[in-house]
């Protein structure tokens, strides 16, 4: 049940008679039509801005036009009011009765409510993480981790059949680093000092795979040219990275659905056939690129290379594909991996990158774009970064990892669940601080304990229910008489309402955090209602000698513990049923 598009369709029904009627003319688009909340709840349950984007095209004033809606929203049954405010906008307010049933169609979906078919079916590749196979997962993998699983669930909740995608990125000159690196473990491994030179990662991380390979190859490599082992201890190493990063995912209830890996385009005909495609279209020549915005001219260097017209597609410039010397820029496997993407059938893309590749969006969207002939959309998704904090202090690095703060460190400290919950409390490109001090205290400014502890008191009326002798089910709630007559009550009832909205506007916008956003409000009006229940009993949630009251009351709380539950489920945390 969405309350917002019904009314909705009301108001669109309205223009439709009126059109009949001649009071608007035929043809109007009213696709621009919206009822939402009003700014100001005082003003109303909903508003519609119909007048205001309708009177240009329909020739009217206005307000005129309003009252004319107005008159016609009258005589819905679920109407109680509907009034002209300011130059032409319409605030309605709905019959008591209305709130009501929203409690009944939560309890009645259950799980399901709120979920809507935005999506349609269509396929969507969201892919996310993708760090390097060269180590542990650190703390800004770690947002980008949790804000994609988040989309994903989102998306999935909202009607899209959803593919959640790792790009290993094990073919370029790094995971030749790794191995180097590893080879240092090993040689330790089997007696000799390790030369963890510059360049190379200092990590412990790889004292475990320096034994690995040492149980497998014995001393056989000692003493060897790099021509003699680099090939195997690079696919070994790589491979040890990516069973740990997948156990990194594991420990925050991330799991991929398809790791794809980079290696697998080279020497295989997929970059060139990319790229033929791109040249067959005439997107691809020889050139000369202009100097960068900055640069002098003795710092730059002419030279043809074999670029791609992005600008053709909204970039600023132009794009390498292969380099004066005949290698691959970095560009062009990452053309050929979003070919294969469009290949495999995708109807959307939407790639999670760390605020680090901002530069990349543009030439990214542009290849897409033109690969699929712009049938395919590309959403870029940037992460920007996390700082971390405790006891005031900006936290230190880790030792294990060598330079950084892992995920383990985060996940070990704050716990999954928090973690999760609160990477999610700011946009994706906004900065975030993780105080380990304040995402574990209990109070209200802290949003994962406010929304968990509202729905561990809904979870504590249950309980107290059940042992009264209440024999409860979401069936046998959703048949009672739902009144609701004190203010505190329909206001929770209207937050509850506009959960199936909410997910469809965070759906479009491919933006979690709104869903995090919207749990804080749905909680603080479960939390006051709850305390003023303190000050006036009769809004208690037990009513002694009254069991239509009560049931009316457990049957709301109840509706606002699913909403929550969906909520949590998206963003990938458990619910509490009690705090300790």
């Amino acid at each position: 049940m969405n309350l917002f598009a019904n009314i909705r369709a009301v108001v669109i029904n309205a223009l439709n008679e009126m059109s009949k009627e001649g009071t608007l003319p035929e043809g109007l688009d009213l696709s621009n039509v919206t009822v939402e909340p009003p700014r100001d709840p005082l003003h109303g349950d909903m508003a519609t801005n119909a007048a205001m984007v309708l009177a240009k095209p329909a020739g009217a004033k206005p307000r005129d036009l309003a009252e004319a809606l107005a008159a016609k929203l009258r005589d819905e049954p679920r109407v109680s009011s509907a009034e002209v405010a300011g130059p032409g906008f319409l605030n309605l307010r709905l019959e008591a009765s209305v709130w009501g049933d929203v409690a009944r169609a939560a309890l009645k979906a259950g799980a399901d409510f709120g979920r809507a078919d935005l999506g349609k079916g269509l396929k969507v590749n969201v892919e996310y993480v993708s760090a390097n196979p060269t180590g542990p997962m650190h703390v800004g993998h770690t947002r980008g981790a949790i804000f994609g699983d988040a989309l994903c669930s989102l998306l999935d909740f909202a009607g899209y059949d959803v593919t959640r995608e790792y790009y290993i990125n094990d073919g370029g000159a790094q995971v030749d680093v790794l191995a180097r690196s590893a080879y240092e473990r090993y040689r330790e491994a089997c007696g000799q000092e390790p030369e963890i030179r510059e360049g190379l990662y200092p990590g412990d991380y790889l004292i475990p795979v320096g034994q690995a390979l040492k149980d497998k190859y014995g001393d056989s490599l000692l003493d060897k040219g790099e021509q003699y082992w680099l090939e195997d201890i690079r696919e070994f190493a790589t491979e040890a990275m990516m069973e740990m990063i997948r156990g990194d995912l594991a420990s925050l209830g991330v799991k991929m659905d398809v790791f794809y890996s980079e290696k697998s385009l080279y020497g295989t005909g997929q970059i060139e056939g990319a790229l033929k495609r791109l040249e067959d279209l005439g997107l691809i020549y020889e050139g000369v690129l202009e100097p960068p915005k900055g640069k002098l001219p003795e710092d730059w260097e002419e030279r043809e290379q074999t670029l791609f017209k992005s600008t053709l597609f909204g970039d600023d410039v132009d794009r390498p594909v292969k380099k004066s010397d005949g290698s691959w820029t970095y560009f062009a496997p990452d053309i050929a991996y979003h070919w294969t993407k469009v290949e495999r059938g995708y109807d959307m893309l939407i790639d999670v990158f760390g605020a680090d590749h901002g530069g990349y969006v543009k030439r990214m969207k542009a290849a897409v774009a033109a690969l699929s002939d712009r049938r395919v959309p590309l959403d870029i998704k940037l992460i920007q970064l996390v700082k971390l904090f405790k006891n005031g202090e900006p936290f230190k690095m880790s030792k294990r990892a060598g330079t950084f703060v892992t995920l383990r460190d985060v996940v070990e400290q704050a716990g999954a669940d928090v973690t999760r919950f609160h990477m999610l409390t700011r946009k994706n490109d906004a900065a975030l601080d993780f105080d380990f001090d304040k995402v574990l205290e209990q109070s209200k400014d802290n949003p994962v304990f406010y929304v968990q502890y509202a729905h561990a008191r809904v979870c504590s009326v249950l309980r107290k229910a059940r042992d009264a002798g209440w024999d409860l089910n979401d069936a046998k709630l959703a048949e009672v008489d739902i009144m609701l007559d004190d203010a505190a009550q329909q206001v929770l009832a209207r937050k509850i309402a506009e959960w199936p909205r909410l997910v469809e506007i965070a759906a479009r916008a491919n933006e979690p955090h709104r869903v995090a956003f919207f749990l804080y409000e749905l909680a603080s009006d479960l939390h006051s209602l709850w305390n003023r229940g303190n000050d006036k009993p009769e809004l208690r949630f037990f009513q002694e000698g009254d069991e239509a009251a009560t049931a009316a009351r457990i049957a709301l709380a109840r509706a606002t513990a699913v909403v929550i539950s969906a909520g949590l489920g998206i963003l990938g945390v458990t619910p509490a049923e009690e705090m300790r």
